[in-house]
């Protein structure tokens, strides 16, 4: 696959890209989450596509994954296809590829197809981290709350690590949503998952959102990566339809 073009100065020109500058990898942290080791926040800006605005057709979701500076550190492209994108909607099942500055993929997430009911505690649903791909680092998974999104963080040996709670979403109107990272006791809030509002006609005519992801600078670079797959969760099963699909 051929490599893009790194600039690790401020761009000169809007189509230059500002890559953040790799940092040395932590001892023992996977080959590609380096980019983690320094940062306590992600921002997450999902690009807007033309035909979705248009016409409402579900197209892959590409994803720009910066840190605090605006330096990106990431590209997430989605790779599933187009009868699964247009016909299960916000439970459709995908695989996100996680691209570094020379496009080599470093992170993969991955959601099964799962029972998207509120109703049913069957079935709930779970996502899959990977780093390098194909070496599980953590999963998501759903704990069933009949009114309130509720996840559990684990381990890559599904060991429970933090708890993540929202709010009621469908209660939450022209305003930033936050769904807080807390300890296993939920006493005590370690960070949050932002959803930003981005206006009414972006929310009306777009899926296209934006999200800011914070965390410990100390916090392990794996647990960070699978924070950024609690964050795409997220976003696919409350905020990935717009008001006119």
């Amino acid at each position: 696959m051929q490599s893009q073009p790194i600039y690790n100065h401020p761009p000169s020109r809007p189509t230059e890209v500002w890559w953040m500058p790799a940092p040395s990898p932590p001892l023992y942290s996977p080959p590609g989450l380096e980019y983690l080791s320094q940062i306590d926040q992600i921002l997450i800006h999902q690009k807007t596509e033309l035909l979705e605005a248009l016409i409402g057709f579900e197209t892959c979701n590409k994803f720009e994954i910066k840190n605090s500076l605006g330096q990106r550190i990431y590209l997430a492209v989605e790779d599933s296809d187009c009868c699964t994108r247009n016909c299960f909607g916000r439970a459709k099942p995908f695989t996100l590829r996680v691209l570094d500055n020379v496009n080599k993929e470093v992170i993969t997430i991955e959601r099964p197809l799962r029972c998207d009911s509120c109703c049913s505690p069957c079935c709930l649903q779970e996502i899959k981290i990977q780093a390098p791909p194909g070496v599980s680092i953590g999963y998501i998974t759903q704990t069933w709350h009949l009114c309130l999104p509720k996840y559990t963080v684990q381990n890559e040996r599904r060991e429970n690590v933090l708890k993540i709670t929202g709010p009621c979403v469908q209660c939450q109107c022209c305003t930033d949503i936050d769904f807080k990272i807390k300890s296993l006791d939920e006493q005590s809030t370690v960070g949050k998952i932002s959803k930003h509002w981005t206006g009414f006609l972006r929310e009306t005519f777009t899926d296209a959102d934006n999200f800011r992801i914070q965390f410990p600078l100390d916090l392990d670079v794996k647990m960070k990566a699978v924070m950024l797959g609690a964050c795409f969760l997220i976003d696919f099963m409350f905020f990935e339809d717009n008001v006119w699909k």
